[in-house]
C-alpha cells in the first residue's frame, strides 16, 4: 500500500459534474447564474446598508453584514467553476486550483456554522438579558466573537485540506462532482483514508454538531422567556428580531447536516457511482442558501427594509 505522504502521480483533475446529463447543463448554466447575480446583488446591498445606516451599527447587523460576505465568497469561492464546468465537457482543474477551491469553500462554510451559532448568542442577550445587552455585547466582544468565527474557520479549512491533498492519486482523476468537494476527492485516494474520515467526523461535531446544540438551547431560553412577556404584542416583537436568524439557521444546518452528517469512506465500486440527487443537493446548499438569506432577512426585518428604502432614495436623489 502506498504511503500518505507519497507524492501524487496526478497533477490535475477532470470535474465531471453533469457532463453525463447534457440536456441538463444549459438549463442549469441560466439558473445558476441567474442565482449567483441575485446573491452578489442581495448580500451586496445587505453589506453596504449595514456600513452606510448608523441605525445598523449594532451587533446583530454587524453579524449580518459578515454573513452576506461570507456568502459572496462561499459562491465565488465555486460557482464560476461550476458555470464554466456547465459549458466545457469533462471540465479540467489543477491539483493546485482544486485545492485552493476547496480550501476556501471548506473555510467559508466552516466559518458560517460558527458564525451562526455567535448570532444565536447575540439574539440571546439581547431577548433574555437586555438591561445588559449593552455591556456583553460591546465591540470588543462581538468583533472578537467574528474574527474567532473566521480564524476557526480557516484553521479547520487548512487541516482538512492538507490532509486530503496529501494522499496519493494514483490513476482516477475524475471528480465526480461540480468541484474540488472534499468527499468525492476522498474516494480517489489510493491509500488508507481513515485518519481523514476521523478528522471529518470530529470536524463534523465541532463545526456541526456544537452549534447547533448551541443554537437549540439558546432558542430554548428565548422562547421561554418571549413566553413570559405578558402582552401579545411584546410577544411578537420580540420573536421578529429573532425569527429572520432562525429561518437563516433551519435553511443552513438542515442541509449541510443531510450532506456531511455522516462522513463518507472511499466508495470501493468508484466515485462514478455518486448518485444526481446528492449533487444537485450540494448545488442548492452552495447556491440556494446563500441566494436565500438577504432574501429572508429583507422580508422578515423591518429596520433592513427601511434600510434599503433609504439607500434608494438616496440613490434616486443623488441622480
Amino acid at each position: 500500500m502506498n504511503r500518505p505522504n507519497e507524492t501524487s502521480s496526478v497533477s490535475g483533475f477532470i470535474l465531471l459534474g453533469l457532463s453525463t446529463h447534457p440536456k441538463l447543463e444549459k438549463t442549469f448554466f441560466v439558473l445558476i447564474l441567474l442565482m449567483y447575480l441575485v446573491i452578489l446583488l442581495g448580500n451586496g446591498v445587505l453589506i453596504l446598508v449595514t456600513i452606510l445606516d448608523t441605525h445598523l451599527h449594532t451587533p446583530m447587523y454587524f453579524f449580518l453584514g459578515n454573513l452576506s460576505f461570507l456568502d459572496i465568497c462561499y459562491t465565488t469561492s465555486s460557482v464560476p467553476l461550476v458555470l464554466d464546468g456547465f459549458l466545457t465537457p469533462r471540465k479540467t482543474i489543477s491539483f493546485s486550483g482544486c485545492a485552493v477551491q476547496m480550501s476556501l469553500s471548506f473555510a467559508m462554510g466552516a466559518t458560517e456554522c460558527v458564525l451562526l451559532s455567535m448570532m444565536a448568542f447575540d439574539r440571546y442577550v439581547a431577548i433574555c438579558n437586555p438591561l445588559r445587552y449593552p455591556v456583553v455585547m460591546s465591540k470588543a466582544v462581538y468583533m472578537s466573537m467574528a474574527i474567532s468565527s473566521w480564524v476557526a474557520g480557516s484553521i479547520t479549512s487548512t487541516v482538512q485540506t492538507s490532509l486530503a491533498m496529501r494522499l496519493p492519486f494514483c490513476g482516477d482523476n475524475v471528480i465526480n462532482h461540480f468541484t474540488c468537494e472534499i468527499l468525492a476527492v476522498l474516494k480517489l485516494a489510493c491509500a488508507d483514508i481513515s485518519i481523514n474520515v476521523i478528522s471529518m467526523g470530529v470536524a463534523n461535531v465541532m463545526f456541526l454538531g456544537v452549534p447547533v446544540l448551541f443554537i437549540f438551547v439558546s432558542y430554548i431560553f428565548i422562547l421561554v422567556t418571549i413566553l413570559r412577556i405578558p402582552s401579545a404584542e411584546g410577544r411578537r416583537k420580540a420573536f421578529s428580531t429573532c425569527s429572520a436568524h432562525l429561518t437563516v439557521v433551519v435553511v443552513f444546518y438542515g442541509t449541510i447536516l443531510f450532506m456531511y452528517g455522516k462522513p463518507k469512506s472511499k466508495d470501493p465500486l468508484g466515485a462514478d457511482k455518486q448518485d444526481l440527487a446528492d449533487k444537485l443537493m450540494s448545488l442548492f446548499y452552495g447556491v440556494v442558501t446563500p441566494m436565500l438569506n438577504p432574501i429572508i432577512y429583507s422580508l422578515r426585518n423591518k429596520d433592513v427594509r427601511a434600510a434599503v428604502r433609504n439607500l434608494v432614495r438616496q440613490k434616486h436623489f443623488k441622480q
